[in-house]
């Protein structure tokens, strides 16, 4: 490891360096902060120890300027006893810890032994970190499949654009994270994410909170107030669940994507900002286009990049990494010694379909590590739900004595067989499709054909 000692005696200089040594690392000399803000420059430094009674730049103007080149870099101050209210300053400023003077030896060593576990650590942390973004993803999107490669791709290559993007995806497979990613690899990753829930609230309060408002522009409105946009400026705004947005506010949601303005409400100025919009839905917004529930306007706004997520079960081979991972977080949370899965409750968690996604299995492990008592997750610890999962039965076709129309009866079949899948699917033709093996458009046109309704499918 390197060590930087910066101090102007020339005793202590020879003392820490020869004591550093000893212990098997190197050590640089600098007799002034001007000259260690140098040396910190060129130089890969592990530690520094910091005198803070140093000549011109003072040992507090350093550790600050240490602080704002290097945030992790770990400083230990060295002070005279008269001065131990300057190192509990310094140790406010960021320094990790302080030695008095005069010093024992095995104190500085044992100082310095810690410094440097609390620099190793930091450095795993960050390694892995980095690993995993290039490995599996960004930050917290975890997944090596090959839909998921694509994703990241997609995200490598959008992020640093100026286009508004959509991200289209099932309940729980992570649209926000991705929305996210897409921010912080962008060139507005200094500037603000905000999250609008899109679904969550009435029209006239979606706009008081995208737009702000003016004091008195309506009961209740005491003191005039930012929006959404105008704290998302030079940032990005994130819609979760775009499709629920009301017509009214849809249009002038478009007029801020046209013309980067808008005013609040009660207000006759205009306010511009300057705003990336990212926007998720689980919903078909083309179908909600043809059905005159979204503006095909703004659709063509936001449907400039697209990033489809694919749902858990369209990647399977991500589980066990997503459920390592999970394990991982919730044992350390929750302060379990839980490990590992056991090889049959992993192969359960591979057969599950997860009509929930990536967010049922996050509480699936959660659960599991909070009713944890060992090292080993096994399957008792799974939920009824996973382990045995409702199928979709049918009953076996029966032959009347005066026989039947073939035509009818394969027809009668088709439609338990579409009803089944949608009362397992919770209703969701696409996904109901995506059980039956068919096109969306197909499942569209069969239950066109055979007059099922989703009054049918409550009923039936």
């Amino acid at each position: 490891m390197n060590i930087l000692i910066v101090d102007d005696e020339e005793v202590l200089q020879d003392v820490l360096t020869v004591l550093i040594r000893k212990e098997g690392h190197h050590t640089l000399s600098a007799w002034s902060g001007e000259e260690a803000i140098e040396v910190l420059e060129r130089e890969e430094i592990d530690l520094v120890l910091l005198d803070l009674m140093l000549p011109g730049m003072h040992g507090m103007q350093v550790l600050r300027e240490i602080r704002r080149r290097q945030p992790e870099q770990v400083v230990i101050v060295i002070t005279a006893y008269s001065s131990i209210e300057s190192a509990i300053e310094a140790m406010r400023e960021g320094a990790f810890h302080y030695i008095p003077k005069p010093f024992q030896n095995e104190e500085v060593l044992l100082t310095i032994r810690k410094g440097l576990e609390q620099r190793s650590l930091a450095q795993e942390n960050l390694s892995l970190r980095e690993q995993l973004r290039q490995r599996f993803g960004f930050d917290n999107i975890i997944g090596k499949s090959k839909p998921m490669q694509q994703v990241y791709d997609l995200i490598r290559l959008a992020a640093p654009s100026k286009s508004n993007i959509l991200v289209l995806g099932e309940s729980g497979t992570g649209k926000e994270l991705v929305a996210k990613a897409i921010h912080h690899h962008s060139r507005r990753s200094s500037g603000p994410f905000v999250t609008v829930n899109s679904g969550s609230m009435p029209a006239d309060l979606l706009e008081s909170n995208l737009f702000g408002h003016m004091r008195g522009a309506f009961t209740g409105a005491i003191a005039s107030k930012k929006g959404l946009f105008e704290i998302a400026n030079n940032g990005s705004i994130f819609f979760d669940e775009i499709g629920n947005i009301p017509l009214d506010t849809q249009s002038k949601l478009l007029r801020v994507i046209q013309e980067k303005e808008f005013m609040r409400l009660g207000g006759i100025e205009t306010i511009k900002v300057d705003v990336r919009i990212i926007a998720a839905t689980n919903a078909d917004l083309e179908a909600a286009v043809a059905q005159g529930l979204f503006r095909e306007d703004l659709f063509y706004r936001l449907n400039v990049i697209v990033v489809n997520l694919p749902p858990l079960r369209r990647r399977s081979e991500d589980i066990p990494l997503l459920a390592q991972h999970f394990l991982a977080q919730f044992a350390r949370e929750n302060e379990k010694p839980l490990r590992e899965i056991a090889p049959r409750a992993m192969q359960v968690l591979l057969d599950y379909h997860w009509p929930g996604n990536v967010r049922e299995l996050e509480n699936v492990i959660e659960r599991a590590a909070v009713l944890s008592t060992g090292e080993l997750l096994d399957v008792d610890l799974l939920p009824s739900s996973v382990r045995a999962p409702e199928s979709v039965s049918l009953p076996p076709p029966s032959l009347p004595a005066n026989g039947i129309a073939f035509k009818d009866a394969v027809s009668e079949y088709e439609r338990q067989i579409i009803i089944k899948a949608l009362q397992a699917c919770g209703g969701v033709q696409k996904r109901a499709a995506e059980l039956l093996q068919v096109k969306p458009t197909t499942l569209h046109e069969m239950m066109k054909r055979l007059n099922i309704s989703s009054e049918s499918v409550a009923t039936a």
